[in-house]
């Protein structure tokens, strides 16, 4: 595949904000700015009175300096997307007051949307993200889930949201895989899924959970392969899970930014990345039920089988 400004391979990090506050993640955006890497952050846009057991470290946008913070993001070239409302699960008018309090401070809807945990307003979650019908009972029977539980997709429910999802946003992630190169593991997207008609364009990404998990793939092995293959990796990771320490960015991290800046590849946000693939390479086609199936079963080996 051919990159924009004769680059080698394309590479970017998509950080969820689960755990992140100001202080915690930006030492890492301090550095990626200075190695010219942009990427993408997602945000809560409200606050969660009911609080959360879980994730009521985070900071939300309700927080000025946090505000003022991810603002700078955007005018620095990042792009900004949304993890749903809030930490916990929202019913459609606060999803309402999320999107409207991002256009408002951003100048536009988000473009991208990423489910969170086990928020009942998620899109086509649990079993229902398997379309191959025999691997949906599968999964169903295997993790007992109540079919009423996510509701974002399910008209005359207090969760749903799909119709705002469909008209506002393009992109939305789906799978996440143990390797760095997508064009391996999923060369179709971004995708379109006939079952699914509330998501514009569904697409994969590597997963890194926390730091160590990102250290340990992002080696300079196979950030070289990534290279001589000619490779696109979106990296999925929470840069408020241990990346920043006492105020600052682990060395092992700032090395691998280093190492990226001094490569040939093309460091833009995931928007970017998948409107390139869209508008040259023909992408954002419906995937074929063979395809959804092969996709779905390397999906599940991979996390049986993390080397897989």
């Amino acid at each position: 595949m051919k990159f924009p400004q004769g680059k080698q391979f394309a590479f970017t990090i998509l950080d969820d904000t689960d755990d992140s506050t100001l202080e915690n993640v930006k030492p890492v955006y301090d550095a990626l700015k200075t190695h010219g890497i942009r990427t993408t952050k997602t945000v809560w846009p409200v606050d969660c009175p009911e609080g959360s057991r879980i994730f009521f470290a985070a900071d939300t946008l309700q927080r000025k300096p946090y505000l003022e913070f991810v603002r700078q993001l955007g005018v620095d070239g990042f792009e900004i997307a949304f993890h749903g409302a809030t930490m916990e699960s929202s019913r459609r008018d606060r999803t309402v007051q999320a999107l409207d309090f991002l256009k408002a401070e951003f100048g536009a809807y988000p473009t991208l949307f990423c489910n969170h945990g086990h928020n009942r307003d998620n899109l086509y979650w649990g079993y229902k993200r398997f379309q191959t019908s025999w691997l949906r009972r599968m999964v169903g029977l295997l993790r007992k889930e109540a079919a009423s539980y996510y509701l974002g997709d399910v008209k005359d429910t207090d969760y749903f949201w799909g119709d705002l999802c469909r008209e506002h946003i393009r992109y939305v992630r789906n799978w996440t895989f143990s390797c760095l190169n997508m064009l391996e593991v999923n060369p179709e997207m971004p995708y379109r899924l006939s079952g699914t008609p509330y998501v514009n364009l569904w697409f994969s990404t590597a997963d890194a959970p926390d730091v160590g998990d990102f250290v340990r793939l992002l080696t300079q092995e196979n950030v070289d392969r990534l290279e001589d293959a000619g490779g696109l990796c979106i990296i999925s990771t929470h840069f408020g899970k241990g990346f920043v320490k006492d105020g600052v960015l682990d060395p092992r991290v700032h090395r691998i930014f280093q190492t990226l800046s001094q490569k040939p590849g093309w460091y833009v946000p995931v928007s970017e990345m998948l409107d390139y693939l869209v508008q040259t390479q023909d992408k954002g086609r419906i995937l074929g039920s063979l395809k959804t199936a092969m996709l779905e079963t390397r999906y599940l080996v991979n996390k049986l089988w993390p080397a897989s």
